[in-house]
């Protein structure tokens, strides 16, 4: 069997964890308010982080089985929740990965995860097969933007970005990859979400929904 791939970002969990409560103080918490919105039954949440999410989730969901596979931050995921209002397990996995039955969830959210995982194919073909036919993928990413001046501006932002951003690359066109994994994207909102200067590179964001056909 082959090892599962570790993942170890000390330097950027401890800055990540800073900066996401910053972020949520500054919009990202409405961003995740729609992001969720009208969800029921069993999710399953990839790459957790701090645990944020947590606390959006409508009363209509049963269940959140949460992976996350950097220690420090699945750390604070756990606690997080432990105070949820909806039940959550915090698991040690990662997104290409990820060790749960076939069609056993019914709806999955990718929220700022996408962009950091070494294949975006091979996460969503894992995506695919464990969530249900006719079950929802819910994303809020940021993403590849749509003037050329930007994505040259992000092409060449990729060159170092990953290196300190714990993988995190700024010109992935994730709706494209969404689609060519089979999902059928139902509805999608793209906008510029830049809380400061140095967001630039990553200030196109998109909050979709894609379903798994039946």
């Amino acid at each position: 069997m082959v090892p599962r791939r570790s993942v170890h970002h000390p330097i950027f969990a401890r800055l990540y964890a800073r900066l996401a409560d910053q972020m949520e103080r500054h919009g990202v918490a409405e961003h995740r308010d729609e992001l969720v919105r009208g969800l029921s039954g069993r999710v399953v949440e990839v790459g957790a982080g701090t645990g944020l999410m947590f606390g959006h989730y409508p009363a209509t969901v049963t269940e959140v089985v949460a992976v996350e596979p950097e220690p420090i931050l699945r750390a604070k995921a756990t606690a997080a929740g432990a105070r949820a209002a909806v039940h959550v397990s915090v698991h040690d996995a990662v997104a290409d990965e990820l060790p749960f039955p076939d069609a056993s969830f019914d709806a999955v959210v990718a929220s700022l995860v996408l962009c950091s995982v070494p294949e975006q194919a091979t996460a969503l073909a894992e995506l695919r097969r464990v969530l249900r036919a006719g079950g929802e993928l819910r994303y809020y990413e940021h993403v590849l933007g749509e003037r050329a001046g930007q994505q040259r501006l992000q092409r060449a932002t990729d060159v170092v970005w990953p290196w300190f951003a714990g993988g995190c690359h700024t010109a992935r066109d994730t709706p494209a990859a969404i689609a060519a994994s089979g999902f059928e994207i139902v509805e999608e909102r793209r906008f510029e979400f830049r809380p400061c200067v140095a967001a630039a590179p990553v200030a196109p964001h998109v909050i979709g929904r894609a379903r798994r056909p039946r």
